[in-house]
């Protein structure tokens, strides 16, 4: 055997690709979902545990009860979108912000932030709690967006198992906190509850950085850990919006995975503190 033939695509692993160019199609047709950009091998892994979900053979199958059937798309949403954080998640973040952002942010008499792909809700908390700490949240209109309506649900209920909260509150004491986090949650049967003053700030919205469009001037956007699952073409689109939303010398997060580097917008942006993945925005006009 060639080593050519010993690394060509078998027909199963063709078909499978066939089957799953269709199926996102498919998405894309029936429920405008766009996730004909995103990372195929990251598909691949999540799709494949779909198909165990739904005790579906083949991707085929998994297709036609998506088209034939309208209950199935919401619970398939869950598996092609991630959902993996936690509050003051990467806590040398938030404490760069606080040091480094802040006091910047303290110069507008008014802002707004967003926050990119927000999941379930952890890190807009994050930030509705680290604002208030610094005496902003009442200045402050925080946008929390994400493609996943049900994730959206459950970040707007603010609630969370309080088995994740002795994770939670290291995080936040390690981001520099001037407050407990208790006091910013209250604990009953198993749950926490945060603050509802927290979200009287926040406005929770579906928006797809594949399809939609910039929605509002913005002094921070903050999206992490969700261009590692784009292909290039998603993550330029994606870093186009948040440069169009971006205020002069506005403020860029991502995720310690994430670069600038090879982006067609790398020029837009300078690195502010490099290591926690902060950039500001180029003032061109100076």
């Amino acid at each position: 055997m060639t080593d050519r033939d010993s690394s060509a695509e078998s027909p199963a692993d063709r078909s499978f690709e066939i089957e799953l160019k269709l199926l996102i199609d498919a998405i894309y047709l029936k429920y405008h979902y766009d996730f004909r950009e995103y990372a195929g091998a990251s598909l691949k892994r999540r799709l494949l545990a779909a198909l165990e979900r739904f005790d579906c053979a083949t991707l085929s199958q998994l297709q036609d009860r998506l088209l034939h059937d309208t209950e199935v798309f919401p619970q398939l949403l869950d598996y092609l979108t991630v959902q993996v954080s936690e509050m003051f998640r990467d806590p040398d973040y938030f404490l760069a912000l606080r040091q480094t952002v802040i006091p910047m942010l303290r110069t507008y008499p008014s802002l707004k932030i967003w926050v990119a792909g927000c999941s379930t809700g952890e890190e807009v908390y994050s930030f509705a709690i680290l604002l208030r700490e610094e005496g902003l949240l009442d200045r402050t209109l925080i946008y929390a967006t994400d493609i996943n309506t049900n994730a959206l649900a459950r970040a707007a209920a603010g609630v969370y198992s309080v088995d994740r909260i002795a994770g939670f509150t290291d995080n936040h004491r390690r981001s520099g906190a001037r407050n407990s986090l208790s006091d910013y949650y209250t604990a009953a049967y198993g749950r926490a509850m945060f603050d509802k003053s927290l979200r009287k700030n926040i406005v929770f919205s579906d928006h797809s950085l594949a399809t939609d469009s910039v929605f509002a001037e913005v002094q921070l956007v903050s999206c992490r850990n969700v261009l590692i699952y784009f292909n290039r073409e998603l993550q330029d689109r994606a870093l186009g919006l948040f440069s169009d939303a971006l205020c002069r010398k506005g403020f860029l997060g991502l995720g310690s995975k994430e670069s600038l580097r090879f982006s067609r917008h790398a020029d837009a942006f300078a690195d502010l503190v490099r290591e926690q993945r902060l950039f500001q925005k180029q003032d061109f006009a100076a």
